[in-house]
């Protein structure tokens, strides 16, 4: 049977994030994830500029990270396989996962119109041009939290990567300014093919990320209750995180465990329904590595229902 024909079948969620989706008393009736991407999904990927990737670096660590070229540098020759015509920077931590047979999550975002997809597989080749994936999960997101952004490609000149252990005084500005981060998760062990590595995208207002010391405060707002990320972080609490300074093309990567208080106290950014908390324990600061100049848009609608800390 080819995937076209199977379009109707979707894959199940995974047993942690049916757990997720009980303990937070809320989930969809079905989960619309494919084992195939369909053709929409295909053609999106391929006029992207940029694309956002979960890996594992050599201790099982989820690492957030984003790859960029000219649109078409992915492509879709079948329905099960994205070809990216790029690599990692040899001094991005996510590199160290770039082996063949290797989980990685992608997930496209355009952010000129908030329009995103994921497609979760296996490494199945690695070579100097670009990466092929086999893809085995495809799936669609909402627009929510998503702020609009005009990229214009342009060349910067990067710097040696800084690694660290625990988060400076630039670090935490960076972050509490944020009004847009990345996550990358993994499932653990047990749950076998239904799971795997994935990437998020999480949005709101400027504050809306708390930090005190190396901990960072993240409010869950309403999404689309699939609970993908925080079904993988009930199994294993490994997060990578992805910051970027949409001004100086910097970016920032984060790993931490993360602890969710699914019944938050006290008070919080509006529209939260949850809290998850980060401990972050190192992360790299890698200067001018976004080759875009960033013009900001607007807000989206719900962002706009939010609070910040």
């Amino acid at each position: 049977m080819s995937p076209q024909d199977g379009a109707t079948a979707f894959l199940p969620f995974h047993r942690d994030e049916l757990a997720a989706q009980a303990i937070a008393g809320q989930g969809p009736k079905g989960a619309p994830i494919r084992a195939f991407m369909p053709d929409q999904h295909r053609a999106f990927f391929a006029g992207l500029p940029y694309l956002f990737a979960a890996t594992a670096d050599e201790r099982g660590w989820p690492v957030a990270s984003v790859l960029a070229g000219t649109p078409g540098f992915v492509q879709s020759p079948d329905p099960v396989t994205l070809r990216i015509e790029a690599c990692p920077a040899t001094d991005d931590p996510a590199a160290a996962g770039l082996a063949i047979g290797c989980d990685v999550g992608l997930l496209g975002l355009d952010l000129t119109n908030r329009r995103r997809n994921r497609a979760n597989g296996r490494l199945a080749a690695v070579d100097a041009g670009g990466l092929t994936v086999h893809v085995s999960q495809s799936f669609g997101n909402c627009a929510q939290y998503i702020q609009t952004r005009q990229p214009t490609a342009m060349a910067r000149a990067a710097a040696p990567v800084e690694a660290f252990d625990g988060l400076d005084d630039a670090t935490r500005a960076l972050v509490a300014a944020a009004d847009t981060f990345f996550v990358a998760s993994r499932s653990r062990p047990e749950v076998g093919r239904d799971g795997g590595l994935d990437m998020s995208h999480r949005g709101g207002r400027p504050g809306f990320v708390g930090v005190e010391g190396d901990t960072l405060a993240i409010p869950d707002f309403r999404g689309n209750r699939f609970f993908n990320t925080l079904g993988n972080l009930l199994g294993d609490p490994r997060a990578g995180l992805l910051f970027i300074d949409f001004a100086s093309g910097d970016l920032l990567q984060l790993q931490g465990r993360v602890a969710i208080d699914w019944t938050p106290g006290g008070a919080v950014p509006t529209g939260a329904e949850r809290l998850w908390r980060v401990e972050v324990e190192r992360g790299w600061r890698r200067r001018a590595a976004f080759p875009f100049a960033w013009t900001f848009g607007d807000y989206a609608p719900t962002t706009l229902r939010t609070g910040a800390w």
